[in-house]
């Protein structure tokens, strides 16, 4: 085959390859598309029937073997229509759906309802209450939907968040970041959402409960926590541990880490090379943070912070931003990741000079709720005294 022939097959194959691409893509968004368009409605579906299931027990006999005869026999009818997917524990959590998320949708009774009267339930002091509310009677069901990006595993998991406020930054986040099923619910149990509240208030929580104004920037408080729970590194609680060990078991485990840390962060290097003059310095992990746009330089330590660990990392900071830094990044961060963390030291993680330097705790086991909640408490107070101690200074 001459050269001229071959040159023709080649680019045959390769006008032929990409039409394949072109049309594997169409085919994919088709098929994602499809499964976002089945989830939004299979939801939409369990809402309504927990909510026909309300409406049926409060306009019967409140004792609860009535409740339970009606599940009992619709689950009957259901599976013998439709197959496995509607137990009675199923409809359980239909009714339970409905009454979580009763005012998440402006929707329309479905046609077929004898009356045109359409209960509406409130509830006043945690209570069921119901009112009624003219509606014409029409096929079209939905005004506002659920959030396609999530399926009824999420929701199961989102209905068990007590908290309005809570659930809501939840069921954000979820889609915002594409968490799996058990990717959400691994946040819920870690008290995600308390872990922000507590450590920066109601600002910590952007972007995802409110968008942000224009021009207004991210800062790092609103993206780094304190502590960090590591339970899925499965460390041992032995005195021979070392970083070494720390650092294999995140590199291990880097796509848990990386939801840990939270949003917008990937991965860079493993022991960055920085070379001074004649000396060698290795930064532990280097990330970068999309929504920060700079670099976040972490080092591990195992045991209580010092002055010496934060001196050290000013110093990879500054050598960082002197040979990495490019036009249009943000300063660069240094964060300590440590086990115990002193009150001596920790008011450097939150004042240093241009606040670019901060440690946080982070916890080798899935706490209790209220071990997790006195973790934060200890942190917010650390941070209060830092900043009353940096105003007492400025004064004087």
């Amino acid at each position: 085959m001459s050269h001229e022939d071959l040159t023709t097959k080649q680019m045959k194959t390769a006008q032929d390859n990409s039409l394949l691409d072109r049309v594997v893509l169409i085919l994919e968004q088709a098929h994602t598309n499809v499964v976002r368009t089945v989830n939004g409605s299979m939801v939409t579906a369990y809402w309504l029937i927990g909510r026909e299931i309300v409406l049926e027990l409060q306009g019967g006999d409140e004792r609860a073997e009535y409740g339970k005869r009606v599940i009992e026999t619709l689950s009957k009818k259901l599976i013998a229509r439709y197959g496995r997917g509607f137990s009675t524990t199923n409809l359980w959590y239909f009714k339970q759906f409905y009454v979580v998320y009763q005012n998440h949708m402006q929707i329309l009774h479905p046609s077929g309802r004898e009356s045109d009267d359409l209960p509406i339930l409130h509830p006043p002091g945690g209570e069921l209450g119901m009112t009624t509310k003219k509606n014409r009677l029409s096929g079209d069901e939905s005004v506002h939907c659920f959030n396609p990006q999530l399926s009824w595993s999420h929701y199961r998991a989102l209905i068990r968040v007590s908290n309005p406020e809570a659930r809501l930054f939840y069921e954000k986040e979820a889609a915002e970041c594409g968490w799996s099923k058990a990717q959400l619910e691994r946040q819920i149990q870690t008290s995600y959402y308390e872990r922000i509240l507590k450590n920066r208030g109601r600002d910590g929580l952007l972007p995802a409960n409110r968008e942000r104004l224009p021009g207004e920037a991210l800062s790092p408080t609103h993206l780094l926590k304190s502590p960090y729970v590591l339970e899925f590194l499965d460390l041992p609680d032995s005195p021979s541990l070392h970083e070494k060990d720390l650092e294999q078991a995140i590199i291990s485990n880097l796509q848990s880490f990386l939801l840990e840390l939270g949003k917008g962060f990937s991965f860079v290097a493993r022991q960055k090379h920085i070379r001074f003059d004649d000396d060698d310095f290795y930064v532990d992990l280097v990330f970068y943070n999309f929504m920060l746009k700079c670099f976040v330089l972490i080092d591990l330590r195992i045991g209580k912070l010092t002055h010496q660990d934060v001196g050290q990392m000013d110093g990879y900071v500054r050598l960082f931003e002197d040979r990495f830094k490019v036009t249009g990044d943000n300063p660069t961060i240094g964060l300590i990741l440590c086990s115990d963390k002193s009150e001596a030291v920790a008011k450097y993680s939150v004042l240093s000079e241009g606040k670019q330097i901060f440690a946080s705790k982070y916890l080798k086991f899935l706490p209790t709720e209220d071990e997790l909640m006195l973790e934060l408490e200890k942190e917010r107070n650390l941070i209060e005294t830092a900043l009353r101690e940096a105003e007492n200074e400025a004064e004087i």
